[in-house]
């Protein structure tokens, strides 16, 4: 569909303030929201909001439909009478502004346990506990699978002694899901179960009063969906007939794996390890699991960023015994099938952002257009190559502003680029050199002309990492990709000061952008 114009800020939730060690669902959700009020935005794009996996990342969650754990607050536990006032000392040992996970998970788990053991102590007909049967209930379809996976992973985990045990290797009943094994384990660890929909019941809550909250200030969320799940995870072991899996002594590890070529980001290319999909198979139920994939992205985001689009098209497929992304083929993916599907399910207007990056073919560009989803321009890949082609030759990237038509998305950067600001201190200075002449401006001017650039342009929807409307450096990027022990960064509001939101709003209102203040 054709968005209308408008604009607004990339922030994950985990790089919000607060005092728990991690930006979460609470107080400082709100502030932020209140911010882009005042700073003229429409929009708040997030990354994933599914549980983090190998390396801090969401993009590699043991569940595609679960909320992360991380990122429910813990204010109203307290308000609820869940869980005790939290002591300033308990606080200490978070500082500093950088996500220590290491400290942050096992404590914020540990809270999240002693909130559940007293929310189940309340009488079966208290309201709250009515409200978690009816929300057990109407999301079974994949909190079932969910709540007894992690209940399992955890035990057998620990009993195992191992630093990692996966599912292909617990016992061969409850690997391969065997009736009769699944129902014991559901009475065996009840308990357990209960915490995990527990987890699942505050997330959604909280979530969904923060978009109530957006959404009566006139602020849309955008979610982000990544094309692939982890193997280690509730969706493989619930559904293994849905993957190419094959390998292993019990034939339940993957056979090939998922990842791009080389490329921008890296010489080798970059091998995700996430198990690919039997599209087959997928194809053969009508796509049931990617649309209530869809649904449920639905009901949590206004709209929905599609991770790794082009991957519908031809999908990097690497065989599992190769340790990198260098010995791989393109494979056709489900193409217009699976989103005619999302379009019976949905309506022909499918709120989709097409995350067309990377290697993209005549192909990709032609099922990005067959549903008239918007794409993505990114301006710092604008200039990518000036020092080889030159400036003329570089005219015509289909990055830089001039190119555009409307129905697309422009960012100064993603959550895997350097921020505008680090980019131009270490970029190559023909690039550099380059960005200076097309924009009319110094290096330390780039982060406000590549922002003002894309505000201006014909595109429908421009969207700036909030690191770049603060102008930050290098050292405040999200994420490098291929490297591990990233998505730590995070911001407090005495970084932030007036000027920011008086600049975006100022620019909104000269190019057409403005948010109407609902005074809400």
């Amino acid at each position: 569909m054709s968005f209308p114009r408008e604009s607004g800020v990339l922030l994950h939730p985990t790089s919000l303030p607060g005092p728990h060690g991690i930006g979460d669902l609470g107080p400082s959700a709100r502030h932020f929201v209140d911010w882009l009020v005042s700073a003229g935005q429409r929009l708040w794009q997030v990354l994933p909001l599914n549980p983090i996996g190998p390396g801090n990342s969401p993009y590699a969650s043991v569940s595609a439909f679960a909320g992360s754990p991380l990122l429910v607050a813990l204010e109203p536990l307290v308000e609820a009478g869940d869980l005790e006032p939290i002591a300033a000392e308990e606080l200490a040992q978070f500082h500093g502004r950088a996500v220590d996970f290491g400290r942050v998970i096992p404590w914020r788990m540990a809270k999240l346990r002693a909130a559940a053991a007293r929310f189940f102590a309340r009488p079966e007909d208290d309201p709250r506990r009515v409200a978690f049967a009816a929300y057990v209930a109407a999301e079974a379809d994949w909190l079932d699978d969910y709540a007894l996976f992690m209940a399992l992973d955890e035990h057998l985990q620990a009993a195992s002694g191992e630093d990692f045990l996966p599912w292909s290797r617990w016992p061969a009943e409850l690997a391969r899901r065997e009736p009769e094994a699944l129902a014991a384990a559901r009475v065996e660890h009840a308990e357990a179960v209960a915490f995990w929909g527990f987890v699942q019941f505050c997330f959604d809550s909280q979530w969904a009063q923060l978009r109530a909250y957006a959404n009566e200030r006139g602020v849309a969320l955008v979610g982000d969906l990544p094309i692939f799940v982890a193997w280690h995870g509730a969706d493989c072991w619930s559904r293994p007939e849905l993957y190419r899996l094959g390998h292993g002594e019990a034939g339940l590890e993957p056979a090939v794996v998922a990842g791009v070529p080389p490329d921008f980001f890296s010489e080798t290319g970059q091998r995700w390890g996430n198990p690919l999909y039997d599209w087959e198979a997928m194809a053969a139920d009508g796509y049931r699991w990617w649309i209530a994939r869809m649904r449920r992205q639905l009901a949590l985001a206004d709209r929905v960023r599609i991770d790794h689009f082009r991957g519908f098209s031809a999908y990097w497929e690497i065989p599992a015994d190769c340790p990198t992304a260098m010995e791989g083929e393109w494979v056709p993916g489900p193409g217009a099938a699976l989103f005619q599907a999302f379009v019976d399910a949905f309506g022909d207007a499918l709120p989709v952002i097409a995350e067309d990056l990377g290697v993209i073919t005549e192909e990709v560009e032609a099922l990005r257009d067959q549903f008239a989803l918007p794409g993505m321009k990114i301006l710092q890949f604008a200039f990518a190559g000036a020092n080889e082609a030159g400036v003329e030759a570089s005219a015509g990237h289909a990055f830089l502003p001039h190119t555009y038509g409307s129905n697309c998305v422009v960012y100064t950067g993603t959550h895997d680029n350097d921020t505008v600001r680090g980019w131009a201190e270490s970029a190559p200075e023909a690039e550099r050199d380059f960005a200076r002449r097309y924009f009319g401006c110094s290096d330390a001017e780039l982060p406000w002309a590549m922002t003002r650039a894309a505000l201006g342009s014909v595109a429908n929807t421009a969207i700036i990492p909030f690191q770049d409307v603060l102008g930050l450096d290098g050292s405040h990027r999200m994420n490098v990709p291929g490297q591990t022990e990233c998505w730590t960064w995070r911001f407090d509001w005495d970084m932030v000061g007036a000027e920011p939101a008086r600049f975006m709003r100022d620019l909104c209102a000269v190019y057409g952008r403005l948010v109407v203040d609902t005074g809400s």
